[in-house]
């Protein structure tokens, strides 16, 4: 990418929940924009958004809005992805692409800064950021890769923000039912299946729909995508994925077995010194990550780090994050400095 001073950012999906929040993350990461355009569909074009102070006018996305743009950041989903990013790139724009659409594509690279940045510059106009849960994970794994990862099991424990703003007011307006009727029983709107459930008071082992051998969507991307970002093609996954109801903030139970015994001062000592990681793991003072804590910020926290009472060579974590920050704006808004700055590290 060419250097310059300023660089001319477009934001697809701005008016969504992680387009406001990649916003956002320019305007406080001090990001060296030049001109802001924010796109999304006709129906929320004529919107307007406020950028280090100034109101910005939503334009209706079209190949022509990107022409002269540097950076694309895309968080619509994957149809309009599928539509807008080659488009994009024609206009000679680089895309970072938050949906599914292209994250298992060989020629695209699957990128989070604090583990593979390299990747980012073996880009043909494309970036894919990966999925929320897969981010956090990744990043807490990472600085344990030096003692041999062979398998991984993780049970997520997923806020309804993401599944976006929707999902949000929806179990607010559960909330509210509840407390003015305890015995309301309405539905939650889990995914584009026909069976819903209460999310309040609640706790749903369904996030995305279901696929092949009763895995949902969100527990294969957890494989797949670990497996190329952490460039261990044959790594396994046992993935279960919860959505719990909890507005913002991806918690995770992790147990890392590797190729031989770890000791727990070893491995919290790799996190203590790790690029994106908070150690907070003081069970004498009750300090743990939990979804409050990350709120808000760019970090994934890591705590409860124990042995495994049944295997020598398995260390067990639980990693928290924001899902809406680490997990898509901020990742995304990480590789376009990445970019910008064309570090190769």
């Amino acid at each position: 990418m060419e250097r310059k001073d300023r660089y001319t950012v477009a934001v697809l999906g701005a008016t969504g929940a992680v387009g406001r929040s990649m916003i956002e993350t320019l305007e406080r990461r001090n990001f060296p924009v030049g001109e802001l355009r924010l796109l999304a569909s006709k129906r929320s074009a004529g919107q307007t958004l406020s950028f280090r102070g100034q109101d910005v006018v939503v334009q209706e996305a079209s190949e022509e809005a990107f022409a002269g743009v540097d950076i694309a950041l895309f968080s619509a989903g994957a149809t309009a992805s599928f539509e807008f990013a080659p488009l994009a790139v024609r206009q000679g724009a680089v895309v970072v692409d938050n949906s599914s659409a292209y994250r298992m594509h060989q020629d695209v690279p699957l990128v989070v800064p604090e583990v593979n940045p390299h990747a980012a510059f073996a880009h043909n106009g494309i970036i894919a950021n990966p999925n929320c849960s897969t981010i956090q994970l990744v990043v807490a794994l990472k600085p344990l890769l030096k003692f041999g990862l062979e398998h991984i099991t993780v049970s997520t424990y997923q806020a309804v923000s993401g599944m976006g703003q929707k999902a949000i007011d929806a179990l607010e307006r559960e909330l509210e039912n509840r407390a003015e009727n305890p015995e309301s029983t309405t539905i939650f709107p889990l995914a584009s299946q026909d069976v819903h459930y209460p999310m309040a008071f609640n706790v749903l082992p369904q996030c995305d729909v279901f696929v092949e051998d009763g895995y949902t969507k969100e527990e294969m991307k957890l494989v797949n995508e670990s497996r190329k970002i952490l460039e261990l093609p044959e790594l396994t996954v046992s993935p279960t994925a919860v959505r719990v109801p909890v507005a913002y903030g991806h918690a995770e139970s992790v147990a890392a077995r590797f190729n031989k015994s770890v000791t727990v001062d070893a491995v919290r000592q790799e996190l203590l010194h790790a690029d994106g990681v908070k150690l907070v793991d003081d069970p004498d003072r009750a300090l743990y990550p939990h979804p409050r804590m990350a709120q808000g910020t760019g970090d994934t926290f890591v705590g409860r780090v124990r042995k495994d009472l049944a295997n020598d060579n398995t260390i067990l974590m639980f990693v928290v994050a924001d899902n809406i920050l680490k997990g898509a704006a901020y990742n995304a808004v990480q590789i376009a400095e990445l970019l910008i700055a064309g570090n190769k590290a």
